[in-house]
């Protein structure tokens, strides 16, 4: 049965703006308060997508959150009109009504942790929301992710939704940023590998920013997702490496069937989880590209999201592999040399191509950040609802859509405007249509 791996973008939604609200992400507090391009972002994204398809690989969207969200402010005892709502919210708690309309949830990675049927007991693929607990912003969006998860994959019959775990420190869950799965083939079964900041009380942490993931909610997933234990995985992150702004474990490490591309840095026992993953990887061996100071430094990483790059399988290449990297690793030549010395040398890399993600960037996501990764068969594919996966004429009408619903250019003090929530209203109402997505937003339901 032919089993292939899809990347569901995240669309970005018309509130895209910087706020800097995530402590630890460096990008996203350089540029908090400059002013953002929401049409610039989105159309960004959909290039990135369309450019994917055309190169042979199934390429699916996931719809923005409702922002600005007013049911979570009136939830904070702002009242009156939807106008007065956000007048309050601007002047007594702008750091609320910046939470409520983050655009966050462009960064698909954190939506979910998703396990493929080959690796489940009950031969399922099996989702389970994040509860990003650690900040307001984020935590917002876990009901809305389930919701969305369900209408893009709703069949029963192959795909399982679980209930975020409960939202508090001890069960940080941040989703597939702080999960990989290696495999010698997408259908074959595969080592799931967890990756966790904060582990129990003898594990060392970081002291300048927050650990967002913990040990138990990787061990809660694997239990969650029926997973074979000797093909499981779990590693802590290098917490120095956190502290220099590594706050998810895909700014320092990704991975695509037997490959892993890291940094030293990235895992606080190195030796100790490449010998279990070696050990765990029984139908293939694996295969190590690392790269340590002397060539990049951790800090030139988050600069240029080099390890946020994806790696995909083109039909083209035959089963080798294209690295998908942001603008800024070209701009930084270390990083660039890094890259092309990698791609010279007797590996299964094959190629890069370099995408203009310039406003996700500015916000701390590279191109990794704005995608799930779903491995899925031929059934379970056709399961998916249609109208959700990326075809040449539903580019188009999503650019088109973008163009004439998104604002090029958007400032916090933007974000108390009335005429802002009716835009983007108006502009979610659309996308739900061409998704097919029926009344998935609050505001529909009113």
């Amino acid at each position: 049965m032919k089993t292939l791996e899809a990347n569901f973008d995240g669309l970005v939604g018309p509130t895209h703006n910087y706020a800097g609200l995530a402590l630890g992400n460096v990008a996203s507090a350089r540029n908090a308060a400059q002013p953002s391009n929401p049409r610039e972002a989105v159309l960004q994204g959909l290039a990135k997508m369309k450019a994917l398809h055309d190169l042979g690989l199934p390429q699916g969207i996931l719809p923005p959150q409702e922002r600005p969200h007013l049911p979570t402010l009136r939830a904070l005892g702002f009242h009156g009109s939807d106008a007065d709502v956000l007048r309050q919210a601007q002047r007594q708690a702008p750091g609320l009504l910046a939470a409520a309309c983050s655009a966050s949830s462009m960064w698909t990675a954190n939506a979910a942790t998703v396990s493929p049927s080959v690796d489940c007991a009950d031969a399922r693929v099996h989702f389970t929301p994040a509860n990003l607990c650690t900040h307001l912003h984020r935590a917002l969006e876990t009901q809305q992710t389930t919701a969305a998860l369900k209408r893009v994959f709703p069949d029963p019959r192959h795909f399982v939704h679980h209930a975020p775990l409960p939202a508090t420190p001890a069960l940080g869950d941040e989703g597939a940023a702080n999960h990989t799965r290696l495999c010698a083939d997408y259908g074959s079964p595969g080592v799931e590998l967890f990756v966790y900041g904060r582990g129990n009380d003898d594990e060392p942490s970081p002291k300048a920013y927050p650990a967002r993931q913990t040990r138990a909610a990787c061990e809660a997933l694997a239990r969650l997702h029926r997973l074979d234990r000797q093909r499981t995985v779990l590693a802590q992150q290098n917490p120095q490496a956190i502290d220099l702004g590594v706050f998810h474990n895909d700014v320092i490490a990704v991975g695509n069937r037997n490959l892993l591309l890291c940094h030293h840095a990235a895992f606080g026992d190195r030796t100790g989880t490449l010998a279990r993953l070696r050990q765990a990887l029984t139908a293939s061996e694996l295969q190590l590209l690392e790269l340590d100071d002397d060539e990049v430094t951790v800090a030139e990483a988050v600069e240029s999201y080099l390890f946020n790059s994806q790696l995909v399988c083109p039909p083209a290449l035959n089963g080798r592999m294209l690295l998908v990297a942001a603008g800024e690793c070209r701009e930084r030549p270390r990083v660039w040399n890094a890259i092309q010395r990698l791609l010279a040398a007797d590996n299964p890399l094959a190629e890069v191509r370099v995408f203009d993600l310039r406003q996700s960037m500015r916000n701390g996501g590279g191109p990794a950040c704005l995608r799930l990764r779903v491995v899925l068969t031929e059934p379970e594919r056709r399961a998916v609802n249609p109208a959700c996966w990326l075809d040449h004429a539903r580019y188009l009408e999503l650019v088109n859509w973008a163009q004439r619903h998104y604002r090029d250019r958007l400032l916090a003090q933007d974000l108390n405007d009335p005429q802002l929530l009716d835009d983007s209203r108006r502009a979610l109402d659309r996308l739900t249509q061409i998704l097919g997505l029926g009344n998935l937003y609050d505001f529909q339901h009113g």
